[in-house]
Parts: structure tokens; sequence; C-alpha cells
């Protein structure tokens, strides 16, 4: 279908200030955004608070406020621009919090702009820990036992009910922030204070600890969606480092390497089926638990909108997600959609990855001897080095070089670090597969 010429004028919101978990990804991916929509003949009005970025050149938008991200400045702006449409699924968490808040405030209605591509229900219903919950209950996905709690009494009661340890995740956060593992009551009350704290809405999910050492494993679905229900899976990821550590914190490899199709097809399959559920339009990330020696699968949690894990899997894939999404917020079909970098195909057709990618992580304990060295559910890199080849060994080796760590690969520049005590190893690796690369901090 055609794109939409009941709207002319659209508001962007950017990421605003670079943090961990939402750093150049999104300055990309607003970018495109923009450009997207400038191709369409839209006028595009940007907000971002950040000015060292590529968004906010003067050619990107037609209008561009660098001003702080918040909802009064934004419902001013809104007042005085009198948008057509919201577009704040390419500013990461920040612009999907900030859309949600706007329209509980009631300035969405009040000045008549429409959400554009994912809608607000499907906002909350990705975000919101106890509506994603009931909606995976309700098309049969299985999740780990959980519940959504707004103190810790109720924590404490839940707790007692499925034993310790449990993953603490707050609502609306990115990166994991106010997250972590609880092993005992003290690290629950200490973790459900620090959870609130973060959370917009003040709430947060307790869920039973799916973690490596029990043979769980990540996986990965960056998947998009048109509103005639076009489904695509662009780029399955696999999570080298085991259940229990961050996305952005893990090594991650694609195409998946170690499920056999029959459990790569339920894992995709299940995908299609959420994204369906939520009603998104555009991209989506869904993150699972598979168990490499039963096949029994959770859904962790999905992110209904273009994520840190998009420009990755765009970068692996040639496969420009943000664009794509931008097009098909006003209106246009998968089946429409021309491939930018093909030039020849349309955006309905699956990528075909014939070679392998591996990302690797790059943390800045050189520059801060002193944090935590401990990785986990919240993630603290900032950087990470791609690379692609034939095999996994080779991507490996590559992507190694590339951290700038004085590495050259393991096995090959007489820097490897052999751990002879087994007991201190298997202690090691029930946190990360990733202690080599660690040791020169």
């Amino acid at each position: 279908m055609p794109k939409r010429t009941d709207i002319n004028k659209i508001l962007v919101i950017g990421s605003g200030t670079i943090i961990i978990g939402q750093a150049a990804e999104f300055d990309y991916s607003g970018t495109q955004a923009c450009k997207a929509l400038k191709e369409e003949g839209y006028k595009v009005i940007l907000v971002n608070s950040n000015p060292a970025t590529i968004m906010t050149d003067p050619d990107i938008a037609d209008k561009i406020y660098i001003v702080p991200l918040t909802t009064e400045i934004l419902a001013e702006i809104i007042r005085k621009e009198k948008p057509d449409g919201l577009l704040a699924t390419m500013g990461g968490q920040t612009g999907l919090n900030l859309a949600v808040q706007l329209y509980k405030l009631g300035v969405l209605d009040e000045v008549g702009v429409n959400v554009l591509g994912t809608s607000i229900k499907a906002i909350e219903n990705g975000e919101d820990r106890d509506k994603f919950r009931d909606l995976m209950k309700s098309i049969n996905e299985p999740i780990p036992k959980s519940k959504a709690i707004t103190e810790f009494s109720s924590a404490m009661d839940f707790v007692n009910q499925i034993g310790f340890p449990v993953i603490i995740r707050p609502a609306y956060t990115l990166g994991g922030s106010g997250s972590g593992i609880a092993h005992n009551e003290s690290e629950l009350k200490k973790g459900v204070v620090r959870g609130l704290k973060y959370s917009m809405i003040k709430q947060i999910l307790i869920e039973e600890a799916l973690l490596g050492i029990n043979s769980w494993g990540e996986f990965e679905m960056e998947v998009m969606r048109d509103k005639n229900d076009n489904c695509i899976i662009i780029c399955p990821m696999e999570n080298i480092d085991p259940m229990g550590i961050h996305t952005g914190d893990s090594i991650v490899t694609a195409p998946i390497q170690n499920l056999n199709d029959n459990d790569f097809q339920t894992l995709r399959s299940s995908a299609i089926k959420i994204i369906r559920a939520l009603k998104v339009e555009g991209g989506c990330n869904i993150q699972f638990a598979m168990n490499y020696n039963t096949g029994e699968y959770r859904v962790i949690e999905v992110n209904p909108r273009v994520s840190r894990s998009s420009a990755l899997a765009s970068k692996a894939t040639g496969y420009p997600i943000a664009r794509v999404a931008t097009k098909i917020a006003v209106g246009m079909t998968l089946d429409e959609i021309p491939n930018d970098v093909t030039k020849e195909t349309k955006a309905c057709f699956e990528p075909t990855i014939d070679y392998v990618v591996i990302k690797i992580p790059r943390w800045p304990f050189d520059k801060f001897r002193t944090a935590d060295k401990k990785i986990g559910t919240q993630m603290k890199s900032t950087g990470e080095t791609m690379a692609i080849g034939r095999t996994f060994e080779e991507v490996l080796q590559k992507a190694i070089r590339s951290l700038d760590i004085g590495r050259y690969g393991l096995g090959y520049d007489g820097k490897d670090k052999f751990i002879e005590d087994k007991k201190k190893l298997i202690e090691l690796l029930k946190n990360t597969a990733k202690i080599i690369l660690l040791k020169k901090y």
C-alpha cells in the first residue's frame, strides 16, 4: 500500500545523551529515519539534546531543536509545531518513554498527533512487565516463572515460592539498568530498591534465574513486521556467553551456530507469533533462553523498537533496518519498499547469511580502574568490534585483534592465560566466557 498522504509534518525524537546501551547506534538509526522520511517528501522536525551527532547536522532534518529531552519541553514544541505524526521508535528507550509519557499527559490527543509505526498499546505491552507476561500467556508462549511487583514485601513473598536465585528486571529501562541477580534476601532487598529507582513506572519483575551453569543459552531474533502482518526474520543471533550476562556484554555471533534446525525453527516461529501478537509495526528485537540439553525455551523480553542490536544486525546482513522500519511507520509495506543496499530486491526478502559474523564488546576498565569488572545483567561495555569471515575461528581471531588491547588472537601471541585450578576455572565460567579477553585489565 502507498505511503500515508494524510500527514505532512513528522516529529522525530532523538536518543539524547550518549550513555551505556544507547550511543552511536541510535544516532545511526535516527539519521536513517530522517533521511527516509525526507525521501518520501515529509517535513521532518528533529528533537535531540546532543549536538555532537550526525542527526543534528543541518541537512538531516528540516528543523532541529537541540534541547533537553523532557516531557515539558517536548510538549511545548508539539504545541508550537503541531506535527501530524510522532516517530518515537528510533530514539532508543528515551524515545519510547517520552512518547508514553506524552500520551498519558494527553498532549498527543490535544494536538491531534498520530503515533507512527508501533502504537502506544504495543509499546506498553512490550515494556510493562505485567502486561507482557499476560500477553505471552494468552498466546501460549513459555516464559520464566515471574511476578511484577512494586514493593519489597511482594518480592519476598514470591521468592519464597520459587526460591533463589532470581533475576530483577525493572520496566521501561535500557541496557539492563537497575537489574541484577539476587542469591539471598540481602541482595534481593538492595536489588528491589535499585530497580524501583530506575523504573519509569516504579515496577520490577522478579524472575526465576535461568543461568548458563544450568545449560541455558541466550538467543536473539531481529524481526520486522508491516501493517499487513507480513513478517520476516532479519538476523538470528546467538550469545556465546550464557544466560545471566547482558547481551551488550556478551560475545554475539550470527547466524546461530549451536542449534539444530528444529530448535531454530521453533524460535523463528515463536518470534513471528510474538511480533504479531504485539502488533509492532517496524523493527523488533526478541530475546530467548533455550536449554542446550533439553530444547526447552523461554521468552525473556522484547524491545518493541529499533534496538542496539538492530545496528549490529543491519551491518551483519546488509539489511537497512532503521530505514525500512521508518517506511513502514508511514504506511508502506515490505513488498513495496526497495532494499536500498541490494538495489534489486524488495524489503520482504529475508537476508541470507552464508558467512559468519561475530561481535566482541570493549570495556572501559583501563580508564576506570576501580570499577567492578564482574559482568552480569547490567551492561558495562562502551564499544564493540565486529568481524566477518568464512568460519567462526576466522572471525573470532579478527575480532580479538580489532579490540586494540594488545592481543592478536587466541593461541597466537603467547599471551594466553591458563588456569590450572579446575574449581577456580568453573567458578569463573559461571559468570562469563570472556575471562581471557579481560585479563589485560
